[in-house]
């Protein structure tokens, strides 16, 4: 009986794959989208941006996210965006912020609020959807005003580039990052979101390993504790025992809890 509830679950769930966002014909912008066709309609919105160290990754990877919030009542846009060494990470930024554009002018096509969307990122992707939520260029030059209701971060890198890129070994890492963000200091600190605190207005909810890199365990409480003397609604939550990938990969199972954690955050949100 479980296994053919399961079966009936996954048929409820459909997709909308490869459409461009950003009026070319490039893989790199192109998204995919999640959702159950039935009777309830303007349904949060949740754009999944994927992490791969600025020059890896792809948005086919993540098809289990796409499902799995789906069935729990989100419409869920998993995109692409372009990659180290074609494109340094304002490129990258501007091109998520122009999926984000698609989506609030076309994502009601799926029985979803345009006033709902919510925003999440594992590490590089992380990155980058704090970017363009807290520095208003981004927005700004696609023509639309930010209409990100809340944040999700998972185990984000990058929150400071600029005391990261000071201070680490210079390894492949290092090189592979150095490729994104050039060798001057102030475009890292251009880049670092941590920089444009003052900007956030909408609610966060921060995830990090207990055994992660150390950079995001220091950088992760920090934005934390500066969202809070903000006044700014954020929780926080250190995964013991979850190092860098397993933070998204264990989320391949629906029952994981950090799905309860964000669909709670998700519904709070007004």
């Amino acid at each position: 009986m479980l296994l053919f509830q399961t079966i009936i679950s996954s048929a409820q769930v459909k997709t909308a794959k490869n459409i461009n966002y950003a009026g070319n014909t490039e893989v790199k912008n192109t998204l995919n989208i999640f959702y159950k066709n039935n009777s309830i309609k303007d349904k949060p919105v949740l754009i999944f941006i994927h992490g791969g160290s600025w020059s890896s990754g792809k948005k086919e990877t993540y098809w289990w996210l796409g499902r799995n919030f789906a069935r729990k009542g989100m419409v869920t846009v998993i995109i692409n965006y372009p990659l180290a060494p074609n494109a340094q990470y304002s490129k990258m930024a501007e091109d998520c912020a122009l999926a984000v554009k698609w989506v609030k002018e076309n994502i009601a096509t799926y029985q979803a609020s345009n006033d709902k969307i919510f925003i999440m990122g594992h590490s590089a992707g992380a990155h980058l959807g704090e970017l363009i939520n807290a520095d208003p260029q981004y927005f700004k030059k696609v023509g639309i005003k930010n209409p990100i209701k809340g944040v999700i971060l998972n185990d984000p890198f990058g929150l400071d580039l600029y005391e990261y890129l000071t201070t680490a070994e210079k390894d492949d890492f290092y090189f592979d990052f150095i490729r994104t963000f050039t060798t001057n200091p102030e475009v890292w600190k251009l880049a670092s979101p941590i920089n444009y605190v003052a900007n956030i207005k909408n609610p966060h909810l921060l995830f990090y390993g207990g055994k992660t890199y150390g950079a995001i365990r220091i950088q992760t409480p920090r934005l934390y504790e500066q969202l809070k003397t903000n006044n700014i609604p954020v929780n926080i939550k250190e995964v013991q025992g979850k190092s860098h990938v397993p933070m998204i990969s264990q989320m391949i199972f629906g029952e994981n809890k950090l799905y309860k954690d964000i669909v709670d955050f998700i519904s709070k949100v007004k």
